[in-house]
């Protein structure tokens, strides 16, 4: 089941028992399908995206770079599982995703999820409607709006690195902290 949050997507996620490894938390690689379905979860049930028809040809996962910062535990309350864009590409969107349970951040991950062209099985420019449906996720009023203006006029040259943050600081080096409260 998935919230609404001022700038931010946020799905209940619950654990499942088959997720536990022989250590007694859940293994990393079951991790990776939180985000998985937090990010389909935005893009194919997303009220406006099914509304508007947002990504008819799906989508491509191009990227994951994912932080484990501490050891997930099955229990019956379900995950935060709160997906923010922090950059919008020509045909791209890098989303920063937080699973959390209880205010603490178990995992971080940030995926490049690119615009698929059905026909050729390859990216496409994301359509204005798409790009404004994925600036409200941005948790920048200012940047968002800055994605939506400059999108098409980036060059190569001008792109920001894939492990770059806004910050300057390297995503692997960012500090961890507690997941972010909902303001909703």
């Amino acid at each position: 089941m998935s919230a609404v949050h001022l700038g931010a997507h946020v799905l209940a996620c619950p654990t499942r028992w088959s997720d536990v490894d022989e250590n007694g938390h859940i293994n990393n690689a079951r991790l990776v399908g939180y985000i998985q379905e937090g990010i389909y979860d935005l893009f194919c049930h997303h009220a406006t995206a099914v509304r508007e028809s947002l990504f008819p040809s799906g989508f491509i996962i191009a990227r994951h770079e994912i932080d484990y910062l501490e050891q997930l535990h099955h229990r019956p309350e379900p995950l935060s599982v709160r997906l923010t864009v922090e950059r919008l590409g020509r045909s791209s969107a890098h989303v920063e995703v937080n699973v959390c349970r209880d205010l603490l951040t178990f995992m971080r991950a940030r995926t490049v999820v690119v615009a698929r062209d059905r026909e050729s099985g390859r990216s496409r420019t994301l359509s204005p409607n798409e790009r404004r449906f994925l600036a409200a996720f941005m948790p920048d009023a200012a940047r968002a709006e800055g994605a939506l203006a400059t999108a098409t006029a980036t060059t190569p040259a001008q792109r920001v690195s894939p492990g770059a943050t806004g910050s300057g600081i390297p995503s692997a080096r960012r500090p961890r902290r507690r997941c972010r409260a909902s303001a909703g």
